[in-house]
């Protein structure tokens, strides 16, 4: 293990982080609002300590995958601590622990808010949350991977440990082309958003924010009652949309754009994933018509968005679901633990495993039905191997107890059961918002400190898919 060559690539990641604060700053400014200085002094401190080992530390296109692990699960920590600086600067609702909830929560892009009035933060801070979920959606090391020169060994094993297993079985092409089609796809579904908002009657910033936040499937809004506040069904009809384009592998959006539009529907997995949000709103509309809304249009426009927004992982409210029937708080919580694609900027569990766990329960019936058949699993045109089944059901094991455990230390805290297992949920999940206390339209700054930390460690757990964070624990460091 050499920690030059880890600092190094560290460096690039602060440095990435260090322009788009500068960039908040310069907006700021413009705006002549009072967090111009918070922005730009925090800057420098990543700006300083990714440029030294740029300086002193030589270049190289060699690293081990354990190197990669440490690069990447490293990248993430820092980037967060890095992005409580212009929090804490600032002041207000920012102390060091809702700083740091609120960076993590922005680079996971769980989209929970310790925030009680986000519309009197100025434009910087608002515009750097939106950053802060930008550039954690596409992935800190793809996004900067994704401008490097040339294609290297660095370049492979960073991305290996970055992208989703999953997503690469997906992906037919060389590291650096894939990386070319994940940015390619992520700026411009964030540009078909911001002009679709803007026509449809937001202002130039918010429909930036929301584009960010969209497409990453975060959910930090600028305003309190976050879509809510529009009213607006053309509004959330283009955020559905895009939420929903977001939630499914970007190696087949590319297929799509390119004129290959049979890719998309030819999916086991987008046709499992679209009728999974079309079974769930139905579900939810009956359990919300009569009680909650009187018209039918009204109950599908709410129901539809709520559960396209939880099943994105993105966390949008149109509503405030807190008043909802139990029946429906039980599907939308189905959606917060399975969430979108793999290859997507989607948290959960993932539409594929959740797929290759109904295959493995149907294969174990016909087992048992008929003890000497040969049952062969088939996904996405593939077998599936033993150790990728054993692998796709440990995850959804270890997912699950993590959710458990978290909501039982939460409960120790004193917080009531609901609150405490969908805030859990949603944390996993980064999906942001649960219920109870933490509902669609609340926030999560009344929780004690100690909660707080638990849930920016389980925020991590979800983004870094359980394995990356916890392989990089137990790496032996080694020369």
């Amino acid at each position: 293990m050499r920690p030059q060559v880890i600092l190094r690539y560290i460096g690039i990641v602060l440095i990435v982080n260090a322009a788009f604060m500068i960039l908040s700053a310069l907006l700021s400014a413009l705006q002549h609002e009072p967090d111009v200085l918070p922005l730009l002094y925090g800057s420098l401190v990543p700006l300083l300590l990714g440029i030294f080992p740029l300086i002193f530390v030589p270049s190289t296109t060699h690293i081990s995958n354990d190197e990669g692990l440490v690069i990447v699960v490293s990248s993430w920590l820092l980037s967060c601590l890095a992005g409580t600086l212009p929090y804490v600067l600032y002041g207000g609702e920012f102390s060091f622990t809702n700083a740091w909830f609120e960076s993590v929560s922005g680079f996971t892009t769980t989209g929970s808010s310790i925030l009680t009035n986000i519309e009197v933060l100025p434009s910087g801070i608002l515009f750097w949350r939106a950053c802060s979920h930008w550039i954690g959606g596409i992935g800190i090391i793809v996004f900067v991977l994704s401008v490097m020169p040339a294609i290297s060994q660095a370049t492979m094993v960073l991305s290996r440990s970055e992208i989703s297993p999953l997503a690469k079985n997906n992906f037919r092409y060389r590291t650096k082309t894939t990386l070319r089609i994940l940015i390619t796809v992520y700026v411009g579904l964030t540009l078909l958003e911001t002009i679709s908002l803007w026509a449809s009657g937001m202002n130039l910033f918010d429909a930036v924010a929301h584009s960010f936040a969209t497409i990453a499937t975060g959910g930090f809004s600028t305003k309190n009652a976050s879509i809510a506040h529009y009213n607006s069904p053309l509004i959330e009809s283009v955020i559905s949309i895009f939420m929903i384009l977001s939630g499914i592998h970007f190696g087949l959006l590319f297929l799509a754009a390119s004129g290959k539009l049979r890719a998309i529907w030819n999916s086991t997995v987008v046709r499992y994933y679209v009728g999974a949000l079309w079974i769930g709103t139905i579900l939810v509309a009956i359990s919300l018509h009569g009680g909650i809304y009187k018209g039918w249009i009204e109950t599908f426009r709410h129901a539809s968005f709520q559960i396209i927004s939880l099943g994105t992982s993105t966390g949008f409210a149109s509503a405030d679901s807190s008043g909802w029937p139990t029946f429906a708080m039980l599907i939308m919580i189905y959606f917060t633990l399975q969430c979108a694609c793999s290859g997507s900027t989607s948290g959960g569990i993932k539409v594929e495993r959740i797929i290759i766990m109904i295959k493995s329960i149907r294969a174990k019936i016909i087992k048992l039905r008929h003890p000497k058949a040969v049952v062969v699993l088939r996904f996405e045109e593939t077998f599936l191997s033993d150790n990728a089944l054993a692998t796709a059901l440990l995850f959804i094991c270890i997912y699950l107890a993590v959710v458990f455990m978290s909501s039982v230390l939460l409960t120790a805290f004193g917080i009531d059961v609901l609150t405490a297992f969908s805030g859990s949920a949603a944390a996993m999940g980064n999906v942001g918002p649960g219920f109870g206390s933490v509902s669609s339209l609340a926030n999560y700054g009344h929780l004690p400190g100690g909660a707080k930390w638990i849930l920016t460690i389980v925020m991590l757990l979800g983004r870094l898919e359980i394995f990356g964070l916890l392989l990089c624990v137990f790496i032996r460091f080694r020369r």
